[in-house]
């Protein structure tokens, strides 16, 4: 590690630019001007500009919102839809059957349709106003520590400029470290920092295994003439159809301005079947009728793709550590059992900074200080929302009909349910080997018949996203043994990362005939780490590539 790159200090860092760390760094600012202290505060986010990494559910509950900024709806708050009135099927292959009974956490009253993308660029524009220091375009790729002492120290940025074979080019720029007092992470779902992180510290020893969903998602334009724009719903949520009763997931549909929707479809990865495939169950979603419908006649504007982590309760790691402290996804503060999760990612982010301000005050900036962040998540309402939910996922994860059963005793016992707690099973764990259990999708595949407008294939998907990369960089994503893909891996599950990918990253190739051989195109990467997360040989690490790469999301 060259430690004579230049150094940049910091009282507090914050590592990802999305609400967790941006509502942290409002209200640290906020609460600094009110007691005079005079403080530097970092933010870097490895997109190239804020929002253009953030992808997430569209529905906020505004609670978190009001505590920060009062007055947000006078002050430019850029709000889709400002109320939600909600309506939920249950899917057959051709029909629909309206569900009688909503509970009352799917209820979505008082709060409002969004795009993610937007609002984080709200919220950075006035925690750039109060003092906040931004750098889009940089990728925390190292953690630096005091071993020692087991300390964060901050983080060190990625080089640019270096060619695939590690040369610098012309153009190449050193990183930089980044040191604090108090680092903030909040990278968003499997951060790499956070991983390594885990790998020296061990924030998620003893807790259940983190686990995940896939979620494919669509802004469209449809027609002034689509039966939605009349139905006076403002909010669809479906189950069953494509993904059936045994694997947990749904889809989702909300109104947005212009006569534009968010459409999308959501997977969880402890599926079994090798061959499924998220992307072509999402289009077998937009052709059911009850979609279709909805969206005849219309044009896909933007895409995108990423992981939720719906574990919640007991999956959530230790929250703080000496000069370090976690919110957010990177925490697992998702509340599965809403389908939310940045009004949770908020106030973690808040509590983060009063903790801040009071270490700061008495320079203390050890585990046995900033765990009082710890303490102030457990006496909040984020403790009270992820405790009723705290078996939520794994009743969702049973088989067939009889998760209703660990549902309906959740609701009465208030979470509770009948075990406490559920068991959960890691994702890359749950594929079924195909040798002597064949499993098959049947003859129809959403990928039939995509008129390149309305309903798009996967590459098409990656350029409406507005994803980038550096072509001439180092592979950001790492397969530790290539000869596994093409033996073991394809004789045992028929490669599914070349499925679960969302984004065509991952291809078997035959070169020369007859040899089989992985084929990368880290370029069309969609940074939801999905690879990472589902491959059931643990055989692949990603990494973040060159600062300012990824996806470029304007409205999702």
């Amino acid at each position: 590690m060259d430690r004579s790159r230049e150094i940049f200090p910091f009282d507090v860092l914050f590592v990802g630019g999305g609400p967790a760390n941006l509502a942290g760094a409002i209200h640290l600012l906020q609460l600094a001007q009110q007691k005079s202290l005079q403080i530097e505060v970092g933010l870097i986010e490895k997109g190239d500009s804020i929002g253009s990494h953030s992808l997430s559910g569209a529905i906020l509950d505004p609670i978190a919102l009001k505590e920060l900024i009062p007055d947000y709806l006078e002050k430019g708050f850029p709000v889709e839809t400002a109320e939600c009135r909600d309506t939920f099927f249950y899917l057959t292959p051709g029909g629909k059957m309206s569900v009688p009974f909503t509970p009352g956490y799917m209820h979505n009253n008082g709060c409002s349709i969004i795009s993610i993308s937007k609002f984080t660029r709200w919220l950075a524009e006035r925690a750039e106003r109060l003092g906040l220091n931004l750098f889009p375009g940089f990728a925390g790729t190292e953690l630096l520590l005091d071993e020692a002492e087991n300390c964060v120290l901050g983080v060190g940025t990625g080089d640019k400029g270096i060619d695939k074979d590690g040369k610098q080019k012309p153009n190449f720029e050193a990183g930089i470290d980044l040191t604090a007092k108090v680092t903030v992470f909040g990278e968003g779902t499997r951060g790499s920092l956070i991983r390594d992180v885990q790998a020296k510290l061990g924030i998620f020893n003893d807790r259940m295994p983190q686990v995940f969903e896939t979620a494919v998602k669509e802004v469209i334009e449809i027609s002034a003439s689509s039966p939605f724009l009349s139905l006076g719903k403002t909010v669809l949520h479906t189950f069953g159809y494509p993904l059936g009763m045994d694997t947990k997931g749904g889809g989702f549909l909300y109104k947005m301005k212009d006569n534009r929707i968010s459409l999308g479809l959501v997977v969880s990865l402890d599926y079994e079947d090798p061959q499924l495939e998220p992307y072509e169950a999402f289009l077998r979603f937009k052709k059911h009728p009850l979609i279709a419908d909805i969206i005849k006649g219309g044009k896909v504007v933007q895409q995108g793709a990423k992981t939720l982590p719906v574990g919640g309760y007991y999956t959530m790691p230790q929250l703080s550590a000496n000069g370090a402290i976690f919110v957010g996804d990177s925490a697992s503060m998702l509340n599965p059992q809403r389908l939310k999760g940045i009004h949770t990612a908020m106030k973690s982010g808040m509590l983060a900074a009063e903790t801040i301000v009071q270490a700061l005050e008495k320079q203390d900036f050890s585990r046995d200080c900033l765990c009082s962040y710890d303490t102030a998540v457990k006496h909040s309402w984020i403790e009270s929302e992820h405790y009723r939910a705290r078996n939520f996922s794994q009743a969702l994860s049973r088989k067939g009909w009889g998760k209703f059963l660990h549902i309906g005793a959740q609701y009465v016992t208030g979470g509770r349910g009948i075990t406490d707690p559920m068991p959960i099973t890691e994702d890359d764990g749950t594929l079924k080997k195909l040798p002597g259990n064949p499993i098959t999708q049947g003859a129809a595949s959403g990928l039939d018949n995509l008129d390149g407008e309305l309903y798009v294939d996967k590459l098409t998907g990656v350029y409406l996203s507005g994803t980038q990369h550096e072509e001439d960089q180092p592979c950001h994503l790492l397969v530790h043994d290539t000869d596994l893909c093409v033996t073991r891996c394809h004789e045992e599950y028929q490669n599914p990362c070349t499925r679960f990918c969302p984004a065509q990253v991952y291809e078997i190739v035959e070169d020369p005939p007859g040899a089989r051989k992985l084929h990368l195109n880290p370029s069309n990467c969609l940074h939801c780490k999905t690879c990472e997360i589902k491959d059931p040989y643990k055989n692949i690490t990603w990494t973040c590539p060159e600062g300012g790469g990824g996806p470029r999301y304007t409205i999702v």
